[in-house]
């Protein structure tokens, strides 16, 4: 009798387990707090929209500041206490703290060490909620519930007091926190209603400090409060004044202080811009008007599941799923709007921009802050291009501004100013991409121009725009080591990457029938072979007079390759891997690149677990940086696909995981979401090694990880309306494509056209649990190489 009892017992649960997961959502698969130890400081934003200003999130560690510019501050899962809420969280912008708190007023943070040094709370981490659009947490040592949530360029805050007439939300725009870099000078002014304050603060971020010295960044901001406070306080640094209502410079803020029942509510609205207080006060108006705090998180929070539902996953496993939504909300969530709601944004030059104006009156597109786009083609672009074309059409059309204003496609711009994390400059690749896939809602011609020049011309242009060392490369067809620029020596890496670029570009020029251009364009496509030492088989920096360097050793990182070395680097062809395989020799190309996922395996293909964003960097391989991510999708080219099936696989079950410690390797780089993005593509089994920036592009298949995966498509892109995927096997392990039909027609080769995807169309894959060596094995099948089309 209990046998039965404890069978039907666990039926009941089973199927109760069964309904809990059919009912959930998207949104509700994704952790934002996977991989937030050692983040950077854009990782972990909750409270927010897709690619909005207002990216509200907890600080434990931001105002220790960040030397270099990019490493690991803001927020620390290990972390025991809280310093205060930011909403400006961007590469190299950042700011903007309210804190909470009650009791004797406190004006600097603290330390991690001694939370009580300063305004800072420790929190009961069992009690947070953190998911897309909403956050909140209880702050332990004032025993205040706090809530947040956003707009576009709105945060909203709810704090929940306990009876106190110290009841006190401290103000602290001017102090170093995160990337921003130290604070140049602010304002802060409570004003005549005692329920508004507005300011400003400008701050002078290490990147703006290397390539556009003369700039700075300014951030704007008008907060209105749902009751007035009793008293204000104003301070710098540790010391508080009583009474006053304004301050300024840096290290200053204020403090309103109210009295409180027992949970009773004081909410803030926080209007951000990056132009002027006018248009941090409009976005207010416009976006605020109305709504209430909970109208708003629920708002937030449906657009999160709508935009992640354009992508649908079925069957897999549950882990799966948390590291596939959470890489798609990652994709949306790393580049946020530099754009006011009416279409003003902040030009390099410090002046304001406008965007043009619809018949409805709004902006026809909006500006994005952003990091270079140096391995994007990979992931992010990708992911867009596929699920989100609008945004990648911004992406476009913001940057032809910024052509417009300054001459140049400028390649990582923080609030208008240049600040490219690598110089490399790939704008002229996401153009190319975004007319290949369809992508043309922009002039054209003005378009192809701008992506022409980036890759042609070099005299006037500004160092911060990237591309520094381009003379060389046009005229010697490959970039001397002896080119330095803020200390450092990139010609070898360069040299692959504007081959690959100039490419990209060419192949817009043959769409558009610029055959002149197509020529020259593709012609330097092929200089990765001038830096190709067939001595050593390896690429390799050379000297000013075709010397390759000495004291070379392939794992030597710095030594001309930015952010890594010569095995990593070698690969980097995408353009022409059939080119490359005949350079290293078939063999050679099918055995190393093998043995290098074999090896990289014993460090998880990254750096191990060293928490560290360049552990990886002395590895044969880096699944935790840009230059690696296409590489294990190499075999599909070589008549070797189902070796692509397995390492790939295993890179998604080993170096991703769904901690906070292991989320992306062990606190390796997720860069704005490009390395979510990637397991995102990989989990769908497609990916394109060249970008999509051919005049035909292709996807390279292997095994998805989900039983059946339904991609909603724009039609105004040229699209169809879903594009299917659906996997047969017998059970998870089963990683091998045995046969695969598009459309109903056989498929037996390991790629397809793009066209067939955006034409709307089903992929069906029967999978197997052992390698099938002949299906996609026929290498003279494999996906277009430069070198192979006409």
């Amino acid at each position: 009798m209990r046998i039965k009892i404890s069978l039907i017992a666990s039926f009941i649960l089973l199927v109760m387990q069964s309904g809990i997961a059919q009912n959930k959502k998207p949104v509700d698969y994704v952790d934002p707090y996977l991989g937030s130890v050692s983040c950077r400081w854009f990782f972990s934003t909750p409270a927010a929209v897709p690619f909005g200003m207002a990216r509200l999130s907890p600080h434990t560690n931001a105002h220790y500041g960040n030397k270099q510019g990019w490493e690991a501050v803001g927020y620390d899962n290990r972390d025991e206490s809280i310093e205060g809420f930011g909403h400006f969280h961007e590469f190299q912008i950042g700011g903007l703290v309210l804190m909470p708190t009650t009791g004797n007023i406190k004006t600097t943070p603290g330390s991690l060490a001694c939370p009580e040094s300063g305004y800072r709370s420790r929190f009961d981490k069992n009690s947070i909620i953190a998911k897309p659009g909403y956050y909140s947490v209880v702050l332990k040592d004032y025993d205040i519930k706090v809530e947040m949530t956003a707009t576009k360029r709105v945060g909203f805050h709810r704090y929940t007091f306990p009876k106190t007439d110290q009841a006190h939300i401290l103000i602290d725009p001017a102090r170093h926190q995160g990337e921003s870099g130290k604070v140049l000078d602010s304002q802060t002014k409570l004003l005549d209603n005692n329920s508004e304050v507005e300011g400003y603060y400008s701050t002078y971020p290490e990147y703006v400090k290397t390539w556009m010295p003369e700039g700075k960044i300014n951030m704007y901001y008008v907060m209105r409060f749902n009751r007035p406070a009793k008293m204000s306080s104003t301070f710098t640094g540790d010391v508080a004044y009583d009474m006053l209502r304004e301050t300024g410079g840096k290290e200053s803020g204020l403090v309103l202080t109210f009295d409180t029942k027992e949970n009773q509510v004081v909410e803030v609205e926080v209007g951000l811009s990056y132009t002027s207080i006018q248009n941090a006060r409009n976005n207010l108006d416009t976006e605020a008007a109305g709504q209430s705090f909970d109208k708003v998180e629920e708002t937030a929070i449906n657009t999160w599941n709508d935009y992640l539902s354009r992508i649908k996953v079925e069957g897999g496993k549950e882990s799966d799923k948390i590291k596939f939504y959470t890489g798609l909300w990652h994709a949306l969530s790393g580049r946020g709007l530099a754009s006011d709601a009416n279409g003003a944004y902040p030009r390099y030059d410090g002046k304001i921009g406008q965007i043009p104006i619809d018949e409805a009156g709004k902006p026809k597109y909006e500006h994005y802050n952003s990091d270079a786009t140096w391995g994007s083609f990979w992931n992010l672009m990708s992911v867009w291009s596929i699920a989100y074309p609008e945004y990648l059409s911004n992406y476009v059309q913001a940057h032809l501004d910024y052509a417009r204003d300054c001459g140049w496609l400028p390649d990582g711009v923080a609030a208008g100013r240049f600040v490219p994390g690598v110089p490399s400059n790939f704008l002229g690749l996401m153009i190319s991409t975004a007319y290949s896939r369809h992508i043309r809602d922009f002039d054209v011609e003005v378009a192809y121009q701008a992506a022409r020049k980036n890759e042609l011309e070099w005299k006037g242009r500004l160092l911060g725009v990237g591309k520094y060392d381009l003379k060389d490369f046009i005229e010697k067809g490959y970039i001397p080591h002896d080119v330095e620029v803020q200390g450092w020596k990139f010609g070898a890496s360069h040299t692959l990457e504007y081959a690959y670029s100039s490419w990209a570009v060419g192949q817009m020029a043959k769409s558009l029938g610029k055959k002149e251009d197509y020529r020259l364009l593709n012609t330097m496509g092929y200089n990765y072979k001038n830096i190709f030492d067939k001595s050593v088989k390896f690429m390799r920096a050379r000297n000013r007079d075709g010397s390759f360097i000495k004291d070379f050793t392939p794992s030597q990182v710095w030594n001309g390759f930015q952010e890594g070395n010569a095995w990593q680097y070698t690969w980097y062809v995408p353009q022409d891997v059939a080119g490359l395989a005949n350079l290293l020799g078939r063999d050679i190309f099918v055995n190393r690149l093998d043995s290098v996922f074999t090896e990289s395996a014993k460090k998880e293909f990254g750096g191990g677990k060293s928490l560290d964003a360049f552990s990886g960097l002395t590895s044969i391989y880096n699944q935790g940086n840009q230059p690696n991510l296409h590489i294990s999708w190499l075999f599909n080219y070589v008549g070797k696909p189902w070796l692509s099936q397995k390492w790939v696989r295993e890179i998604c079950d080993v170096f991703y995981g769904t901690t906070p410690e292991h989320g992306y390797g062990y606190g390796q780089d997720e860069d704005q979401g490009q390395l979510g993005s990637w397991f995102v593509l990989a989990a769908m089994g497609i990916f394109d090694v060249q970008g999509g920036a051919a005049e035909k592009p292709t996807f390279q298949m292997i095994t998805p990880i989900f039983d059946k995966i339904t991609i909603s498509l724009d039609p105004k892109y040229g699209k169809s309306k879903q594009f299917e995927i659906i996997t047969k096997r017998n059970n998870n392990s089963n990683r091998y494509i045995h046969s695969a039909k598009l459309n109903g027609k056989t498929l037996n080769k390991p790629w397809f056209y793009q066209t067939d995807l955006f034409n709307g169309s089903k992929l069906e894959i029967e999978a197997v649990d052992q390698p099938d060596t002949k299906w996609g094995s026929n290498y003279k099948n494999a996906p277009p190489s430069m070198s192979t089309v006409k």
